[in-house]
């Protein structure tokens, strides 16, 4: 079975274009006065500088949604709370009345899936209508059950911060939680050291909690606040393929036809891009592919992209039927998807630029970042993610490799120095 590297590649992109396309929508309230810094922790949390001014289509007195084409979230921002009791009612009803008309189907994308209320921590205080509007909010929300975070803005003294939320928890109110943010580092005076920024992790964990598995991704992909977050998520990407391959592998597969893990990996590496929401192009892939699957040809074999990967893992693999075993094929898919997280990560911090990727260099580091992740890949860390895409224990991996036969040696060893002869020349 021959493969076109050229078509892995655009397959890639085709699946990150529609995991994309195919995130759910993340639907939050922001209510709070105006001037208790609701715009900054948006942008702070959210990509793309979504609570720019201006930016906004106006749905009532009160509310206007904020969207932004390409990002799968849509902040509904309140004002009016600091008008006085009529108008806070009226906000109340504005956001029941989203909250009602988003649950009369059955459509998750239309949802209200939580709401923040803001407080300026600086102001060293909450009014009782404040507080009294979130006890009626809550009676009046008994029945919808979207979760309130109470998220107190501006917190530049942690004590002071720390001792309204411990005011705020004595009201017994129907809320999941209160979380003091600074959402960006703050100067004081000039001769002193920043406050530095705090809290957007904390409110991320929260919402992390309270919304269902159907958007944790497209949380991750939204959000900028912990890139240990997109990990953490990404890495149950890894484990869902991994425990894929492993059940594919288990068949096992032969080695002319170990391609057939290829739309696994491939899935892999499309949901891995979403969460990490960075703009991700086919010389990107096929650099990465190239790399993983050890040729720079056009097309390979399917033996030689099992010889390839076999000669990467100790041992070899194994042998039985001349097959790829579930265990090996585990091995290879959980080093590709770490390697990949590598890879986002270095981009997305600016560690690498996506221009390096296609040079000689840039390809041998790829190549030695793959073959690092395939020596560090263990039969725990395959049982664990196993574990982890099924929720239980299921099989307790004994052997992951056995010793390869002379013949698949021999065709190993030619394979690599004509792969390292191609990366050379490129």
């Amino acid at each position: 079975m021959e493969v076109s590297l050229d078509k892995i590649a655009q397959d890639c992109i085709t699946a990150i274009s529609e995991r994309i396309k195919n995130l759910n929508t993340l639907n939050i309230i922001v209510a709070g006065k105006t001037g208790v810094g609701k715009s900054t922790l948006i942008n702070s949390m959210f990509r793309d500088n979504l609570a720019e001014t201006g930016i906004g289509k106006p749905i009532t007195q009160h509310m206007r949604k904020i969207s932004k084409k390409g990002i799968p979230l849509n902040i509904y921002d309140t004002k009016g709370f600091e008008l006085g009791k009529d108008a806070q009612k009226e906000v109340k009803k504005e956001i029941l009345d989203t909250i009602k008309s988003g649950m009369a189907g059955t459509d998750v994308n239309k949802a209200i899936h939580c709401i923040w209320y803001c407080i300026n921590t600086a102001s060293n205080r909450i009014e009782p209508e404040e507080i009294e509007w979130l006890r009626d909010l809550a009676k009046e929300n008994s029945v919808t059950e979207v979760p309130v975070i109470i998220v107190l803005t501006q917190a530049f003294s942690k004590p002071n911060a720390e001792q309204m939320k411990n005011l705020i928890q004595d009201e017994n109110l129907d809320i999941v939680q209160v979380v003091p943010v600074l959402a960006q580092d703050f100067i004081f005076d000039e001769s002193l050291p920043p406050i530095k920024a705090y809290g957007l992790d904390a409110l991320l964990a929260v919402m992390t909690e309270v919304l269902p598995e159907e958007l944790q991704d497209t949380l991750q992909s939204v959000q900028i606040a912990s890139l240990k977050a997109k990990k953490k998520r990404a890495q149950v990407a890894v484990a869902t393929a991994t425990a894929t391959a492993f059940g594919e592998g288990f068949a096992p597969i032969p080695f002319a036809d170990s391609a057939l893990l290829i739309p696994t990996q491939v899935a892999m590496i499309a949901s891995i891009t979403a969460i990490y929401g960075l703009d991700i192009n086919k010389s990107i892939i096929t650099a990465f592919v190239s790399s993983a699957l050890g040729t720079g040809g056009a097309t390979i074999a399917g033996k030689t992209i099992a010889s390839n990967l076999l000669k990467l893992v100790p041992g070899a693999g194994t042998v039985i039927g001349g097959t790829i075993s579930g265990a090996t094929a585990g091995v290879i898919t959980t080093a590709l998807g770490e390697a990949y997280i590598v890879l986002m990560e270095s981009i997305y911090k600016g560690e690498l630029k996506t221009s390096e990727l296609g040079t000689a260099e840039g390809k041998k580091k790829l190549k030695e970042l793959f073959k690092k992740k395939i020596k560090e890949t263990t039969k725990e860390d395959i049982q664990k993610n196993i574990e982890m895409a099924n929720n239980s224990e299921l099989i307790v991996i004994e052997e992951v490799i056995t010793e390869a036969p002379a013949d698949i040696s021999q065709n190993i060893t030619s394979e690599e120095n004509a792969i390292d002869n191609d990366i050379t020349k490129s």
